[in-house]
């Protein structure tokens, strides 16, 4: 190859023009930092003060899992509720409150990591609250401030392709900055918002929509059907639709608050969706977690 050819190379965008979109688009929305007047009356509160979290099994729940989950439950003398669901209790709320269509959706999630996606849409939907992934665990800062209005309340996330690395929220959070390898994108965890929130209804129907698409035929992927790539994507059409930039809080320092626990004895075997997207999920052949 020659030298232009490795220069047009280097230069190339690694996204497709709609992902770099939503990318500049959450980009702009995390870097930003002068507000206008905050008019709360349109978000009006407050957040139900409720803790939800999802395991497929709770007979099979990894010890290390189990820490991280009570870890939350010091808010509990705070005024906070906790719920916990498996996927049978799921798959119940859901097929009660939303009707067949939701739950057959629910059913055609593969992998434990989409139920717990959809799951959480759709009880943040019909309920309101705080879902929280599993094995995320609680450093015991203040968290009653995210509850008092109804924005929705998500942790940005920032991934650099060169390097195949996140990016630290330090760095990627400070106006301006930016490479042409870096995406930018929302976590599905935390999920803090009323119930009726637009982009969590539309998260819903665009996560229902994909696995309908893609019934009889090949898995769908995890991230862009239910995960992160399917919330950033909704947040980006009900933003351009109209909707208020106000709708959404950015968690620019969520770490303080909750991390993602490494390493966890489940992540190194089907459980974790990483090792098991786009193929099909079996638990019968997993040991017993000590």
């Amino acid at each position: 190859m020659n030298a232009a050819k490795v220069g047009q190379a280097f230069e190339a965008d690694p996204l497709a023009p709609g992902e770099r979109a939503r990318s500049n688009f959450v980009r702009d929305i995390v870097q930003r930092r002068e507000h206008p007047p905050l008019d709360l009356t349109m978000w009006p509160g407050p957040t139900p003060k409720r803790i939800v979290q999802f395991w497929d099994d709770l007979q099979r729940l990894p010890d290390d899992v189990k820490a991280c989950m009570d870890s939350w439950k010091q808010l509990e003398e705070k005024g906070f509720e906790l719920e916990v669901f498996d996927r049978i209790s799921a798959s119940t709320f859901i097929r009660s409150r939303l009707g067949e269509r939701y739950e057959e959706a629910f059913k055609a999630c593969y992998h434990p990591s989409m139920m717990s996606d959809y799951f959480r849409y759709a009880y943040v939907l019909v309920e309101g609250g705080f879902y929280i992934d599993a094995d995320d665990v609680y450093h015991g800062t203040p968290i009653e401030h995210l509850f008092v209005d109804g924005r929705l309340k998500l942790q940005p996330f920032c991934y650099d392709i060169t390097t195949a690395q996140m990016v630290a929220p330090s760095i990627f959070t400070e106006p301006g900055v930016n490479q042409p390898g870096w995406i930018f994108y929302f976590n599905t965890t935390p999920l803090i918002a009323p119930r009726n929130h637009p982009v969590v209804e539309r998260a819903l129907l665009n996560a229902t929509a994909s696995l309908e698409a893609h019934r009889g035929s090949e898995l769908p992927e995890v991230q862009a059907t239910t995960g992160p790539g399917n919330l950033t994507r909704s947040v980006f059409e009900i933003i351009n639709e109209g909707c208020s930039l106000e709708a959404v809080m950015v968690a620019h320092d969520w770490e303080r608050t909750s991390t993602s626990q490494w390493p966890l004895s489940y992540r190194n075997d089907s459980r974790n969706w990483r090792l098991s997207n786009q193929q099909a999920y079996s638990a019968h052949h997993l040991s017993e977690d000590r």
